[in-house]
């Protein structure tokens, strides 16, 4: 098989592993007591073939998991939320990845990124902009905490899987 058809069944089978992992989130929600915040695992593989791939094929595995699990699971506005937060935070984190900041820096980045662009489509979609701020201070700060430590458990499930899998393995080489 040619490289070309390896990377894409590769990236493929990782698309997928994001899939099913929205899906048991989707299917068994776990409460941290903020609205709307979940550990976000399927970022996990995300993250992995950004380290692994690279900015690109993260964007586009990033996008067609957000598009799969909205079309699956949620709504209309739940798909702006999603993929908004999905394009900024793999954008941000493509940034950041080439300076001094380790996988997890990259994930926190990414996960309080994500969380806090859902928050600002919410507020032009939903016309949220009559909040009050001290609510809209409260809520963005704990998203921001939320993402950090999402991205803390994501980062070191993908580090794992990097120390597991060379990217010689997925290169076939």
């Amino acid at each position: 098989m040619h490289w070309q058809g390896k990377k894409m069944a590769r990236l493929s089978l990782l698309l997928a592993v994001a899939v099913l992992l929205g899906y048991v989130e989707a299917v068994i929600p776990v409460s941290v007591g903020v609205p709307g915040v979940k550990l976000g695992l399927a970022n996990c593989a995300l993250l992995f073939v950004l380290y692994a791939f690279g900015p690109a094929e993260a964007a586009l595995v990033s996008v067609l998991r957000t598009l799969i699990i909205a079309l699956l699971f949620t709504n209309l506005p739940m798909l702006i939320y999603s993929l908004s937060g999905a394009l900024m935070s793999i954008l941000l984190m493509s940034l950041i990845k080439r300076g001094p900041f380790s996988i997890y820096g990259v994930s926190a980045a990414g996960g309080m990124t994500h969380n806090l662009t859902q928050l600002l489509a919410a507020l032009i979609v939903a016309g949220l902009t009559g909040s009050t701020p001290s609510f809209l201070l409260t809520y963005a700060s704990l998203l921001i905490l939320c993402g950090m430590v999402a991205g803390f458990v994501n980062a070191f499930l993908a580090s794992v899987l990097l120390q597991r899998i060379s990217p010689e393995a997925l290169s076939g080489n």
